[in-house]
């Protein structure tokens, strides 16, 4: 019995400890969403307090070689289409995706935006990878990972691997 309980805390303690690892602790839950501005596929500048002015905002890093992102844009295409017309507490503008790539290659990026079919207007990179600034200003170690962000411009809530974002997403329909 003994041997049981020692092994199921040891268990346990092995899954706290991978739920840290993924912790991102550069980004706080109500501390104003630090500034991106970054070019979209075109070439013009999307700046995110702009876009974000009026409106809530899932700010969502992605890459089109991560298998994981990739697999979870269909959700996310479901989310945008499903909310983006809906009214929120506080946002007179609604609710839109910022898509972050962590891209080296511009091809490989605007083609998975279109097979895709991430239909929203701002996608943005540097197309700097891992180096990106954008990932560096949010310590961003892994993708997908993404932030909501509230008209006001504070983080609501941080998302590892897009878990519940419908779910949280929902409780600031008006």
């Amino acid at each position: 019995m003994k041997k049981l309980f020692t092994s199921l805390l040891f268990i346990c303690g092995l899954g706290l400890s991978a739920s840290a690892q993924y912790e991102n602790t550069t980004i706080q839950v109500g501390q104003k969403a630090p500034e991106l501005a970054f070019d979209d596929p075109s070439g013009s500048k999307l700046v995110l307090s702009e876009i974000n002015k009026g409106r809530i905002v899932l700010l969502d890093f992605w890459a089109s070689w991560c298998g994981p992102c990739r697999r979870a844009n269909p959700e996310l295409v479901k989310m945008f289409n499903d909310y983006k017309g809906k009214a929120f507490k506080g946002a007179k503008k609604g609710f839109t995706i910022v898509s972050v790539s962590l891209d080296k290659a511009k091809e490989a990026w605007v083609n998975a935006i279109e097979a895709d079919k991430l239909s929203w207007p701002y996608h943005m990179s540097d197309l700097g990878g891992w180096q990106s600034k954008s990932a560096q200003i949010y310590g961003v170690q892994y993708v997908p990972q993404a932030f909501l962000i509230g008209a006001d411009g504070k983080i609501l809530h941080k998302f590892v691997y897009g878990e519940n974002q419908e779910e949280v997403l929902k409780k600031y329909l008006k």
